[in-house]
């Protein structure tokens, strides 16, 4: 009997290393620095149970019926008139809703690309977003980024060579780096991608977790000052973060010409996304107590990480290194000696606390001696304890 043969886009894609090390951070007796995972103590039980007790009441039948591709009126209008407060153009008409910001990712390259076509990542850059490109058969090419934001110099390159139909960036609070595009590069990129009629996916999922320093426009903000508007920037947010991953909704705010077929897409993807978790969702905006619940986050994050870096600082000296991001989830983290993360994660997990190896994060050619951890889940006595059992980890591997 023969078996069946998988397609090629479904060969060889490999799971993602962060939801593998979610099964050891089920074990109570492991610290996780693994996942980007909202904090479930800080969740808004308290209006989130207002929201559904109002739903359940008032709305009641329709919550169970098929709904819009487009998403429901009512929350298009919710997240249309919170993202004006915060200077992103995002009308009822301009958005798509989405099962989740990742569910957008991936509309975004079924309409994008073909087999073949060149898509530009930071390096290193969200594994996920890795994962979309490879499924599609899109040829990911690597930018060197850093602190101060891309090498647009090599964008520039890479964009007069041709075949580039998109550009990835997390602008804000990157994943896995932390780092943060200055207001000077973003408007360089923008003007960059209009000249070579490039697309410009912008994933936005932390922009709203910031500690310290200004706020930075969007580029979907500065491609719709242009003439003619936004002819570039699809902008892609969430509500994961702030509210609650499990609703699994997120929105995309592509260029007008896109946001037909993106809809095609949808349809065949999915139908709609669940009419109970956005009416959910709707209730909750229009209740205002995402304003005050996220400067409740943005007070607990900025504990985490100044516990978690203070932590890693007492626990390493200089064996460690680390940027100290203005907001977002993460710090990445570079050993010395040139040690591979890999090994000291295998040590790690005999120590009981887990960290996602740098290697993940890039399509190809990966900074070994690299890691990203998470403070989003610890307190200070969670955060010293892991940093000392990291530390016993890096021992453990350096006398070998």
């Amino acid at each position: 009997m023969n078996d069946i043969v998988l397609a090629m886009r479904a060969r060889g894609i490999k799971s993602s290393a962060v939801r593998e090390l979610l099964e050891f951070s089920k074990n109570p007796d492991v610290i996780s620095l693994a996942g980007g995972i909202p904090a479930s103590d800080l969740f808004d039980m308290d209006g989130i149970d207002d929201a559904l007790g109002a739903i359940l009441r008032d709305e009641h039948r329709d919550l169970f019926q098929y709904g819009l591709t487009e998403g429901e009126a009512g929350l298009r209008q919710q997240i249309g008139n919170w993202a004006g407060t915060l200077g992103i153009p995002a009308s009822p008409e301009s958005m798509l809703i989405t099962s989740g910001s990742q569910q957008g990712l991936d509309l975004v390259a079924r309409v994008l690309f073909d087999q073949g076509d060149r898509v530009l990542v930071e390096r290193p850059t969200y594994v996920a977003a890795l994962q979309v490109f490879q499924f599609i058969g899109a040829r990911i090419d690597g930018i060197n980024g850093g602190p101060d934001g891309l090498d647009l110099d090599q964008v520039e390159r890479e964009l007069k060579r041709g075949g580039v139909k998109a550009i990835y960036l997390t602008p804000n609070f990157a994943n896995p780096t932390g780092y943060t595009m200055p207001l000077a590069q973003r408007v360089r990129l923008v003007e960059l991608a209009q000249r070579h009629g490039c697309a410009i996916i912008e994933d936005d999922p932390y922009g709203q977790l910031r500690f310290s320093g200004e706020a930075i426009p969007s580029l979907l903000s500065i491609a719709s000052q242009q003439p003619g508007g936004n002819r570039t920037v699809c902008y892609l947010s969430t509500l994961s973060k702030v509210f609650s991953p499990g609703v699994r909704v997120g929105w995309i705010v592509p260029p007008a010409a896109l946001r037909p077929p993106m809809a095609v897409a949808k349809q065949a993807f999915d139908l709609h996304t669940s009419t109970l978790t956005q009416n959910i969702v709707a209730r909750y905006l229009a209740s205002g107590r995402l304003a005050s619940r996220i400067e409740v986050l943005r007070t607990a994050y900025r504990t985490r990480r100044d516990a978690l870096t203070k932590a890693l600082r007492d626990a390493f000296g200089n064996d460690l290194s680390f940027n100290e991001p203005e907001g977002g989830m993460f710090l990445w983290c570079r050993f010395a000696r040139q040690v591979p993360a890999e090994k000291v994660l295998e040590a790690a997990i005999r120590e009981k606390v887990v960290f996602v190896p740098g290697n993940a994060f890039y399509a190809s050619d990966p900074e070994r001696d690299t890691l990203r951890v998470s403070y989003s889940m610890l307190g200070e006595q969670s955060a010293e304890e892991a940093a000392r059992r990291l530390k016993r980890a890096w021992d453990a591997v350096v006398r070998d």
